[in-house]
């Protein structure tokens, strides 16, 4: 039987990061591009939900959400399954929470910012080496010219590994803890226990801490994670097959034109990659 479960999960994520606020400070001023004087001192939890899920995502998402003493507010999300729509999603998300900041009675100048971190568990970035990105709102003619307000940020957890960031202590200590830690751990590496956030974090995501009913939710978790990857896959396998039915269509079609016009086999086979005797067929 192992001894710890995934923090990534629905249940684990939040039970460590919105139930102990002491753990999300640490983790936020860990994770977020926040200036020396800006640390996060103290946070106060919201309802998580902004907007609802589609049915394929409504499992894959786990968040949670929280404002400090300044009226900052953060949005912390899982994501498990990686979708092209996630970005605007974020996007979405943080403006809303920036907006609803806006009582009748509220001047804009009051607007504090919205900080959305995302933790993604695939690669979404494919063609770059970089696992952290920073987003916020930036002149593009002098980068020092900044319209404050919805700073979001995305990480590549299979991307990260510990030597990347060895001027960031918790950054990466709370990066392992989300990376090294799962069903098959069973000592967690002496770095982790040694730092005493990540040794409590530790504890929170013991699996002896959980109830069967408890247990039987983050077995489903899973099960309809690992469902919605597969319904991903198939979507995106009948897309790509789908352009490559109608590149082949095309190509017969110029064909079929090239050589009713009356050009020779073999430069037709040239220019569409058709063999001779497909386009002799035609």
């Amino acid at each position: 039987m192992s001894k710890y479960l995934d923090p990534k999960a629905d249940l684990t994520f939040k039970k460590v990061f919105g139930e102990y606020k002491d753990l999300t400070i640490s983790f936020l001023n860990a994770l977020l591009p926040l200036k020396q004087g800006e640390e996060i001192l103290s946070v106060e939890y919201l309802p998580s939900e902004l907007v609802p899920e589609t049915p394929l995502r409504k499992n894959s998402i786990v968040d949670v959400r929280c404002k400090d003493n300044f009226g900052r507010q953060f949005i912390v999300e899982m994501q498990t399954v990686w979708s092209d729509e996630f970005k605007q999603r974020v996007l979405f998300n943080a403006s809303k929470a920036y907006i609803k900041q806006l009582g009748k009675s509220k001047r804009y100048e009051l607007l504090q910012p919205v900080y959305s971190l995302n933790l993604v568990n695939e690669i979404f970035e494919k063609n770059s080496k970089r696992f952290y990105y920073n987003y916020h709102i930036v002149c593009d003619e002098d980068s020092n010219l900044v319209i404050d307000g919805l700073h979001l940020t995305f990480v590549e957890l299979p991307k990260f590994k510990p030597q990347n960031l060895a001027d960031k202590k918790m950054m990466v200590l709370w990066l392992r803890f989300l990376t090294e830690i799962d069903e098959n751990t069973i000592e967690p590496a002496p770095e982790l226990v040694a730092d005493k956030n990540i040794k409590e974090a530790l504890e929170l995501v013991e699996q002896s801490a959980f109830t069967a009913a408890q247990l039987e939710t983050y077995d489903k978790f899973w099960d309809a994670v690992r469902y919605e990857k597969s319904r991903v896959f198939d979507a995106e396998l009948n897309r790509a097959e789908g352009k490559a039915e109608g590149k082949a269509e095309e190509k017969i079609s110029i064909a079929r034109n090239l050589k009713q016009y009356g050009m020779s086999i073999s430069d037709i086979s040239k220019m569409t990659g058709l063999s001779e005797e497909e386009i002799i067929k035609l």
